[in-house]
């Protein structure tokens, strides 16, 4: 029994709040979590938690945002009833998908723009070109002597041309006195279409640089922006960091983030136990004659995680690489999808952090198949299956799908017979009992 500590336990994984209580021979803390008829969350902590150390357990699956928000209420609730130290424990981390990188691992930006675009048009590129003796440093202008003169003579037409009320076909924006909103605020009010109409005839239609995203109301030979700017998608990376920490959280305990660099958005300990150790224990003890098999990545970014198990097991390793090549941000085009090694009359192990829609290990199931493999297993530590991944599941080419329980799994055994759940709950029991009393983490995970 492990003293002065307390474990309070969220809504959304009983099973593993459960195992670990039982790990620890600490009961669970009493609570009240529940939900007012308007949606709000309502928390009352019927157990002292003075002093205590406290280990508060909520898995980032099933209604994610509400069992987040849930989470941070109940860390508030017991920094005000002064713990002494209030840890969160995460075994699935809820919005580990979307680290604050707007470039993916290729070095190409998220969003891309269109592909027939003039890299020597103006564009509003969020990063200018660099410098260099060879290069102009703008259009129309040349480095070396005579720069300030041409820059001199191209400003002096500019200046005449638009003293002599010239229409403007080089895109240079028309003076402030002669666009509609200028005369409007002169006038007072007045009306004034008459002279805007007037002098939208010498000058050209009126417009602002902000127009650019509405085409139809600028003239393509007066204004035309181009669409090279690099669109920002939304991350929620260190949002969610800022919200735990914010809420009063000392330290976050959690397994196999999908992005490693998580890590660095806070600024309290994260420890990101390994969910390798169970895998490979039933490499070792399910698969029969496992050393012939071989062990696959289904995309590039997990062949570290699965060469380092093949390299405990000494196993032969394979890669499949996919790629997307859409023509436009918003076309979906189906991955083309390759192996790199050799499989043919042998056993497979698909090995991956976590599976969502199961599209990834379906298609790399289907394809090592129709490389000869004789059977496929997909060995994943987080296993959310949402959508239609069961069904899909069902029916493709894997013989066996093992996950760990940091999901609960208990309707996806019901649905899909192929399924097979390793406990992981003892894994969080230890790293508990070892930072609660001062012991090392990573000897837990050492051969």
């Amino acid at each position: 029994m492990v003293r002065n500590i307390v474990v309070l336990g969220g809504n959304s994984h009983p099973q593993i709040v459960e195992t670990i209580s039982n790990f620890l021979g600490v009961p669970p803390c009493n609570r009240i979590l529940s939900k007012f008829s308007v949606g709000e969350s309502r928390l009352e902590i019927q157990d002292s938690v003075r002093g205590k150390d406290v280990y508060i357990i909520q898995s980032g699956s099933g209604k994610v945002n509400d069992n987040f928000i849930d989470l941070c209420i109940m860390i508030s609730a017991c920094k005000t009833g002064s713990a002494k130290r209030v840890t969160a424990v995460l075994p699935l981390f809820p919005y580990s998908r979307q680290p604050d990188v707007p470039y993916n691992k290729a070095g190409a930006p998220l969003s891309k723009a269109p592909t027939d675009i003039n890299k020597n048009d103006f564009t509003f590129e969020s990063r200018p070109a660099t410098p260099s003796p060879s290069q102009p440093q703008s259009q129309g202008l040349t480095n070396g002597q005579g720069n300030t003169e041409v820059l001199h003579k191209k400003l002096a037409k500019t200046s005449l041309d638009q003293q002599n009320g010239y229409t403007y076909t080089n895109g240079i924006t028309p003076r402030r006195s002669d666009t509609n909103d200028s005369l409007s605020s002169l006038t007072n009010g007045r009306d004034n279409r008459d002279r805007g109409s007037s002098m939208g005839s010498q000058t050209g239609p009126s417009f602002t640089t902000h127009d650019y995203e509405n085409h139809t109301i600028i003239n393509k030979s007066v204004f035309q922006a181009k669409l090279g700017y690099k669109q920002w998608v939304a991350q929620a990376g260190t949002l969610v960091a800022d919200l735990l920490t914010c809420a009063g959280a000392d330290h976050i305990i959690t397994m196999d983030l999908h992005d490693p660099q998580y890590q660095g958005f806070f600024d309290i300990p994260v420890d990101n136990l390994y969910g390798k150790g169970k895998l490979k224990q039933y490499i070792q003890t399910k698969i029969p004659d496992f050393k012939n098999a071989v062990i696959v990545s289904p995309d590039a970014g997990g062949a570290k995680r699965a060469t380092a198990i093949a390299d405990d097991l000494n196993m032969d390793f394979a890669l499949i690489h996919k790629e997307r090549r859409p023509t436009r941000i918003t076309d979906r085009q189906n991955a083309t999808m390759m192996l790199v090694g050799d499989v043919a009359n042998k056993v497979t192990i698909l090995v991956d952090d976590l599976a969502d829609t199961s599209n990834t290990i379906t298609r790399a199931a289907k394809l090592l198949k129709k490389e000869g493999a004789t059977h496929v297993y997909a060995l994943l530590t987080h296993g959310i299956f949402s959508g239609d991944a069961i069904p899909r599941i069902n029916a493709s080419a894997l013989d066996k799908v093992v996950v760990t329980n940091t999901v609960p799994q208990d309707e996806h055994c019901r649905l899909c017979p192929k399924l097979e759940v390793l406990d992981i709950g003892h894994t969080f029991a230890e790293a508990i009992r070892r930072v609660h009393h001062g012991e090392s983490i990573s000897t837990l995970f050492w051969d």
